[in-house]
């Protein structure tokens, strides 16, 4: 009895081990298997995912009558609520398409200031860069610093302020949105269909719609900040808010 139950527990640390190993050694094995397998193209990641992120996405479209694809798009991030909604611009006004949970993110309100210090940034961005190669699957890359982030970092003298932020796929995270790798398909892909100038990226510590962001904080910049998420954040209403 003794010795079966030594046995159970060595498979189960063998297989916390082997989980842990596929999560947080990715930026080791990754790339090895990268270069042995070839890596992909951004066409190529479509093709393979296209069909099926498209076949999930669309009857939400459907929902929100909406035409697919969608002109315009806008992500609204939620740090505390953990949750990323999903918004069409259209003519008559922003429609909420889905709301996603988001899988994994780190640190804690307010804003990433310095490489390192594992927050996710808080303000108004936009996809620059899509990457079918991802430690993480797939990811979008934001405009982290933004031209905001990096002025107040040079008035503060903080030489770096990180780079590198990504909305990406699993559910780890240092600074990311890890949105687990079927939402991440589905986001990677309407990038794809409406180009990513087209796409817009909001975080927030919490809801502005709920209760506005203090605009009387220290330093002036983050006040400045989140007055300008109050106004941005108050175009997106819906029944939950």
């Amino acid at each position: 009895m003794l010795k079966k139950g030594a046995l159970i527990a060595v498979a189960m640390l063998l297989a916390v081990g082997m989980a842990a190993a596929y999560f947080f050694g990715r930026p080791l094995w990754v790339p090895v298997y990268q270069r042995t397998m070839g890596k992909t193209t951004v066409s190529a990641a479509v093709q393979t995912y296209g069909e099926a992120a498209r076949r999930r996405i669309r009857p939400y479209f459907d929902a929100a009558g909406v035409a697919y694809p969608p002109q315009k798009l806008t992500l609204l991030g939620l740090k505390d609520s953990a949750r990323l909604e999903l918004w069409a611009e259209t003519l008559a006004g922003p429609v909420l398409i889905r709301i996603y949970p988001i899988r994994a993110l780190s640190g804690s309100a307010g804003p990433k200031l310095r490489e390192g210090d594992k927050q996710v940034p808080e303000g108004l961005y936009r996809i620059e860069g899509v990457n079918p190669n991802s430690l993480y699957h797939l990811s979008l890359k934001l405009n982290y610093p933004n031209d905001f982030d990096r002025y107040h970092a040079n008035l503060e003298r903080r030489a770096n302020p990180g780079s590198n932020i990504f909305i990406h796929g699993k559910a780890v995270s240092v600074g990311c949105l890890a949105m687990g790798d079927e939402v991440i398909e589905e986001l990677f892909v309407l990038t794809w269909d409406i180009g990513k100038s087209n796409f817009q990226v909001a975080i927030a510590p919490t809801d502005p719609r709920r209760n506005k962001l203090s605009t009387v904080i220290k330093p002036a910049w983050v006040a400045e900040l989140y007055g300008r998420l109050n106004d941005f954040f108050g175009r997106y209403r819906h029944l939950e808010s």
